[in-house]
């Protein structure tokens, strides 16, 4: 019973990895263009221009 769950268990962790595979593969896809490279990188890594500002707008918890 133990390998089955095992068993089971990894047949889950197979099909998440193969669905994030697919999920990545299409992201590289998408990011070969550099207009949307370049807005990847502005939204998830906070990249800027040499002319430009970031302002980052935090909001608060509403439980404080």
């Amino acid at each position: 019973m133990e390998f089955g769950r095992t068993l089971n268990n990894q047949r889950v962790q197979k099909e998440f990895y193969k669905s994030e595979i697919t999920k990545d593969s299409l992201s590289l896809i998408e990011l070969s263009d550099t207009n949307k490279l370049e807005k990847f990188a502005r939204e998830k890594y906070l990249f800027k221009k040499d002319n430009e500002d970031i302002y980052l707008i935090v909001k608060e918890d509403e439980k404080k």
